[in-house]
């Protein structure tokens, strides 16, 4: 394919040469240290340095072209294409080098604060349970037609995605399943993607350090829904219940399905039973009623479910083929995990780290009965900070004894960034103690607990690592929580 082809539809600063234009590409990259001879580079201006610095090594590895929004360094004119937006123009390269296969696959893009994980895992249990071969892209983990891949971010470039999507349609694959994070959507990492349905779980304080402001932490949702450089979707499940899922603009060929716990939505829930064990509840849509039972606990998995159910719908599968899907999704990962030794109490790790899904978790904590709920927490570091004591006061509000660790603090001090959430936590007479030693954290918290209490290890969830200052270092809280219970003497046979 020639390089006039691949830059088809891309907006660029100045028409390409007929040399360039006639240049033959066999590949595209975004990192020049996997550049190889006939690629075209892509330099991204960042925050910490230069897409252009990297242009050279690009070039001298062989790249036919440097594509950037940038302006040329002048030595490297006569290889260099300046674009309107770099991220736009390598989305749709992507797409005309690899065939526009999200035109063929099914796609289905769920964005919002809390849920997105839960509700993914249960879409692709369902696509599943009705005989398709899947993709499913999110934050811990990545599947392609049953192999497992290691995650870099919740959602990939789009040079990685559409990929993924034409190594997906290569193994039969028709469906695909993403995780959209705000911050994709804002850099345009989905950006031309076809999607045909669009799913918003709920949206609460998050990424204020990236967006600024809930407006525009909301308008980078919305973008979903209006189809950046594509169509909009054909679908769209909202969440009734949530005041920005209300505010969200569909367009006039979207066909929205509303879910929720109130009266108002097409699609809601009835007769919930939730235990330790799981929920069990009746899903009603329209005239249609069926029962649902999953091992996932909590009001807030009943949303999760429901949205879940509102994209099996928007693709035709049957009632029970979905209730199928949803009894088939045993767990997820980091998400109210139990982590079991035989202690005569419970502990769960959770992913939790904003005010709201830290009240999520303990709520759901809250409807097993324990005789106390003690919740670890902290904070991340180079994040909004103004989130820190609303999670402080949030985890005091709700617990009965609260320990403040730190959680990945990467370039800040960890006192610091605890210092923050404890002025939360002092709001309100709760007993708590103080660590920053997180695996010595977790050995307190699990020393004060006694017999029918639960103890919650929030924030960190499937993460198996820690970032540091200068290094990041392996710590997973399921096997450290595991090691400190063996420690003190609990060992459930195996």
């Amino acid at each position: 394919m020639n390089l006039g082809e691949i830059l088809s539809g891309v907006r660029l600063k100045r028409p390409l040469s007929p040399a360039l234009a006639g240049a033959r590409v066999d590949g595209l990259d975004y990192d020049s240290r996997r550049v190889l001879p006939g690629s075209l580079f892509f330099a991204f201006p960042g925050s910490r340095s230069d897409g252009r610095s990297f242009a050279q090594d690009a070039l001298a590895r062989g790249a036919v072209a440097v594509a950037s929004e940038s302006e040329a360094l002048p030595e490297l004119a006569a290889s260099w294409i300046q674009v309107e937006h770099g991220r736009h123009a390598l989305a749709l390269a992507a797409r005309n080098f690899y065939g526009k296969p999200d035109e063929r696959l099914s796609l289905t893009g769920i964005t919002g604060t809390n849920g997105k994980t839960t509700t993914s895992y249960l879409v692709d249990s369902i696509l599943r349970a009705a005989g398709h071969t899947t993709a499913l892209v999110g934050t811990i983990e990545y599947h392609l037609a049953g192999r497992v891949l290691p995650a870099v971010n919740t959602t990939p470039e789009s040079l990685d995605l559409v990929r993924l999507f034409a190594e997906l349609e290569r193994a039969g694959g028709t469906h695909a399943t993403l995780e959209v994070s705000s911050h994709a959507l804002a850099l345009g990492r989905t950006y031309g993607l076809h999607f045909h349905t669009a799913v918003f779980t709920n949206l609460t304080r998050d990424h204020l350090d990236f967006h600024g402001t809930m407006d525009n932490y909301f308008a980078a949702k919305q973008m979903l829904f209006e189809g950046a450089g594509a169509p909009p979707p054909r679908f769209a499940v909202l969440n009734r219940d949530d005041e920005f899922a209300r505010r969200i603009k569909i367009h006039p060929t979207t066909e929205v399905l509303w879910y929720g716990l109130g009266q108002e939505p097409s699609l809601r829930a009835r007769h919930i039973a939730s235990g330790f064990n799981g929920l069990r509840f009746d899903v009603q849509f329209g005239t249609l009623r069926f029962a649902v039972e999953s091992a996932l606990i909590g009001k807030i998995n009943v949303y999760n479910i429901l949205a879940a159910c509102g994209a099996g719908f928007s693709y035709g599968i049957p009632p029970e083929t979905v209730a199928r899907g949803i009894a088939d999704l045993r767990a997820v990962p980091g998400r109210f995990e139990r982590v079991d030794e035989g202690q005569p109490f419970v502990v769960v790790v959770d992913y939790a780290h904003t005010d709201d899904a830290l009240r999520n978790v303990i709520a759901v904590a809250r409807t097993l009965k324990p005789k106390r709920v003690i919740t670890l927490f902290g904070c991340g570091g180079d994040r909004d900070r103004t989130k820190r004591p609303l999670m402080g006061k949030a985890a005091a509000d709700a617990s009965d004894f609260v320990v403040l660790t730190s959680d990945n603090p990467r370039s800040e001090d960890p006192l610091a960034i605890m210092n923050d959430a404890l002025v939360g936590i002092r709001r309100v007479d709760v007993p708590h103690i103080v660590e920053p030693d997180r695996a010595a954290a977790i050995a307190r918290a699990l020393q004060e607990a006694r017999e029918g209490d639960i103890v919650i290890l929030a924030g960190k969830g499937h993460e198996t690592y820690q970032v540091l200052k200068d290094k990041t270092i392996p710590f997973d809280d399921r096997a450290v929580a595991s090691e400190v219970l063996k420690g003190y003497g609990y060992h459930k046979a195996r």
